[in-house]
């Protein structure tokens, strides 16, 4: 009987391996051969999973994506069934941080993928697609805070948004780079949220 081979699972093994050689060396160091030797397959076995090395990434980003997701959640859970606006928004923002070494590599492959996606502007559509979800997402909590009397009124929803959103990555950046701590990175966010949350 021929051995059943798991398409998912292969890619995914290449798509960590990648992560792990962008994680070192960064995307533009990354190869075909390099992602092979690290997933420990041939090339031709990469090259048949992913035809580019724009596809590779693709693939990678989901990952790091669905890795963030996963993180999100698992905080969220922790809040109980109703958690007030505020707390559901540090848990998901604090979750797109690189806290630890799981994230920061993560973050790292992130970082890379920013820079790659800058220079090649069909490699960043999912970025651009899951940037304003997420502002969208963090607008309508504000608007429910707002509803329930927790939030200031003067503040327009989208704009404290896209405010807390680019916060959080900035100081995401500074994690990566090392110019902040994840304690102090924390306080900042704190600060931020405080600035939404608080009476006018």
């Amino acid at each position: 009987m021929p051995k059943v081979v798991d398409h998912h699972e292969r890619r995914r093994l290449i798509a960590d391996a990648l992560l792990r050689v962008a994680a070192r060396h960064g995307l533009e160091g990354v190869s075909l051969r390099h992602v092979a030797t690290e997933a420990g397959v041939t090339s031709g076995m990469v090259q048949h999973y992913f035809r580019t090395k724009d596809e590779m990434m693709q693939f990678a980003l989901g990952v790091v994506r669905e890795r963030n997701e996963a993180r999100i959640t698992e905080a969220v859970s922790r809040l109980g069934p109703d958690p007030a606006p505020r707390d559901l928004l540090r848990a998901v923002l604090a979750g797109l941080l690189p806290l630890d070494d799981a994230s920061r590599a993560d973050g790292l492959v992130a970082l890379a993928f920013l820079a790659y996606a800058a220079l090649r502007p069909e490699a960043g559509a999912a970025l651009r697609r899951d940037t304003p979800l997420m502002a969208a997402y963090l607008a309508d909590q504000i608007r429910r805070a707002r509803t329930a009397g927790v939030a200031r009124t003067d503040l327009d929803p989208e704009t404290a948004a896209v405010g807390l959103l680019a916060v959080t990555e900035g100081l995401g950046m500074f994690l990566l780079t090392a110019q902040t701590t994840p304690e102090n990175a924390l306080k900042a966010l704190d600060a931020q949220l405080t600035l939404v949350f608080s009476a006018v």
